[in-house]
């Protein structure tokens, strides 16, 4: 057993109003939750759900997980989380990077963010071990993330975390995230879903500091028994075949995985297969890569102790970095669904939306409509980065990009918009994975494959039957993940773990004498919170469902349409 240090988790309550902070004591209901599950449970208890998202009344949340603070590979991320103003209802948003692990050693179990400041000018939040001041960011106002990010490690030291906001987060378009700096300093981990960079725009921070000189990792009540169980889930999570396939092509190797199920969203979700899939492969995007040399690497990792290194620096001709890193989904709503086969337009596209502060999924998907509407060329990759500059110039064009492909739709007159919730969907074509489309279709988040992927799993993707099933599985297990501060990719190593695995991580680091059950009581118990605050902020069964354009356009290269019953995505949640 371990000496424990004193060393208690509190609340961090922050006033922009004031300028004030309050630490408080944990509440008993709160104690046992964290990232996602305790967002929800803070937004029901202190959040009116009717609430404008962009209002003093909304409040921007910071959570670690449970597990967060010791370096457990892949579950160190970040949960972001508030009303969202994208979806109108309850919103949690993680990344990887390095905010979380200062959060968990500082001691903060949740960073709540309340009110509006009194006068409209830029600051950055530093938060300390001694407290916490505002300084102004006049300097930085206006700016893209990089450029912020370099002077803030000027001004705080390359030893801080820092979550930061772009020019759309100021402007407070509805697609903006929050950036977070990877290991190694770089601002490429991004709370991307919902428009919470916009919130936290409509709360005058640019950027919020984390300074953790002072803190410690959180105690572990039984040291021996958590490193016993962290040695057995690293050796399943190493001998995993998923994890060297991404260790060596990133996440684009999904990419003939889902164009071979006729999955890949492409030219507007127009089509499942792309006739350049190659192109845009992760075999080629690494063999890119090693041809082209300089600053360039296959393998990366965003997050302190990760052993998946799943990341990437994707440089161009000349060897110098274009962008860290280019994920599969990025891919897929930037290249396919854009009809773009060239991995540098790809790229630069994904710098514009970190460098704005966008969701490159949402942007991505905006593009797709306004090319479906007559304003780009598919495959015009030139033209899209010239779109990408709208939203730098602020243009009415450049606002209805910034404000998600569900406005972008409305506004220029397409049905074919890839939404639920107002949220577009991330690349798995849902007529061709239907268990992905009940997914995006009754998640209480809006349309977000990491609510419960179901690619991998064996059954027949083209047939509505067993997919409910399937999703509400893949949905319970991805909150309790979520809860813990576990990466999608931990799964891997769980999976195939013996299922006391996530048992024993607990009772070592809390003595808490949870069962085997745990991982599907946080889960459940997460998707029940997010669900009451959505039906409190007036969603019905009606939002639950996939664009109706999906049940009657069949989708080639398998020519089906979206068939789940209604009637049985509307009981999915009736455990």
């Amino acid at each position: 057993m371990s000496d424990l240090k004193p060393f208690a988790f509190q609340v961090w309550r922050v006033s922009v109003r004031t300028r004030t902070l309050k630490l408080e004591p944990v509440p008993t209901s709160w104690e046992r939750l964290g990232g996602r599950g305790l967002i929800a449970r803070i937004l029901l208890d202190e959040v009116l759900p009717e609430c404008e998202p962009l209002g003093p009344k909304n409040k921007l949340i910071f959570c670690p997980g449970l597990l967060t603070g010791h370096m457990l590979s892949s579950i160190d991320r970040l949960s972001v989380g508030a009303k969202s103003p994208l979806t109108g209802g309850v919103k949690e948003s993680n990344s990887g990077g390095t905010t979380s692990l200062q959060l968990a050693s500082m001691g903060i179990k949740a960073l709540i963010i309340e009110d509006w400041p009194i006068e409209p000018v830029w600051s950055v939040l530093y938060l300390s071990m001694d407290g916490v001041h505002f300084d102004a960011a006049d300097e930085l106002a206006g700016l893209g993330v990089y450029d912020s990010a370099e002077l803030l490690k000027t001004r705080y030291g390359k030893k801080v975390a820092i979550s930061i906001i772009g020019p759309a987060g100021e402007r407070k378009m509805v697609s903006a995230g929050v950036l977070n700096l990877d290991k190694d300093g770089t601002p490429s981990r991004i709370n991307a879903r919902g428009g919470l960079g916009a919130v936290m725009g409509s709360k005058g921070l640019k950027a919020i500091v984390f300074d953790p000189v002072g803190g410690q990792k959180p105690p572990i009540l039984d040291l021996e028994a958590f490193r016993t169980t962290q040695k057995i889930y690293n050796k399943y999570l190493m001998d995993h075949p998923q994890t060297h396939t991404y260790s060596d092509y990133g996440t684009p190797a999904m990419v003939h995985l889902t164009d071979g199920l006729g999955a890949l969203p492409t030219r507007n979700f127009s089509s499942g297969t792309f006739e350049f899939a190659d192109d845009i492969s992760g075999e080629t995007m690494r063999d890119l890569i090693l041809a082209r040399g300089g600053e360039g690497n296959t393998t990366h990792a965003c997050m302190p102790g990760c052993i998946i290194r799943c990341s990437n620096i994707f440089a161009g001709e000349d060897g110098k970095t274009i962008v860290s890193p280019i994920e599969y989904e990025t891919v897929g709503l930037m290249g396919s669904n854009l009809g773009i086969r060239e991995y540098d337009f790809i790229g630069r596209l994904n710098w514009q939306a970190n460098d704005l502060g966008v969701c490159s999924i949402e942007l991505g998907a905006a593009l797709g409509v306004a090319a479906e509407a007559g304003y780009m060329e598919w495959g015009d990759g030139k033209r899209a980065l010239e779109l990408c500059e709208e939203i730098r110039k602020n243009t009415p064009m450049g606002r209805i990009l910034g404000s998600g492909a569900g406005w972008t739709g409305k506004i220029l007159g397409v049905e074919r918009v890839p939404v639920v919730k107002n949220q577009a969907m991330s690349a798995y074509e849902p007529r061709a994975i239907k268990g992905m489309g009940v997914t995006f279709a009754t998640t209480p988040q809006g349309a977000d494959h990491t609510c419960g992927q179901t690619i991998r799993d064996k059954i027949n993707h083209l047939l509505p039957d067993g997919q409910v099933e399937l999703s509400l599985k893949k949905q319970i297990a991805m909150a309790g993940y979520d809860c813990l501060g576990a990466c999608i990719f931990s799964a891997f190593g769980f999976a195939v773990a013996p299922p006391e695995t996530i048992r024993d991580f607990i009772n070592a680091r809390y003595g808490w004498g949870v069962d085997n059950t745990i991982l599907s009581e946080l889960g459940k118990h997460t998707i029940k919170m997010e669900v009451e605050f959505n039906q409190k902020a007036g969603f019905t069964k009606a939002d639950d469902r996939l664009p109706e354009w999906m049940t009657r356009e069949p989708v080639p290269p398998h020519n089906v349409v979206f068939d789940v019953p209604n009637e049985e995505m509307d009981k999915i949640f009736e455990w």
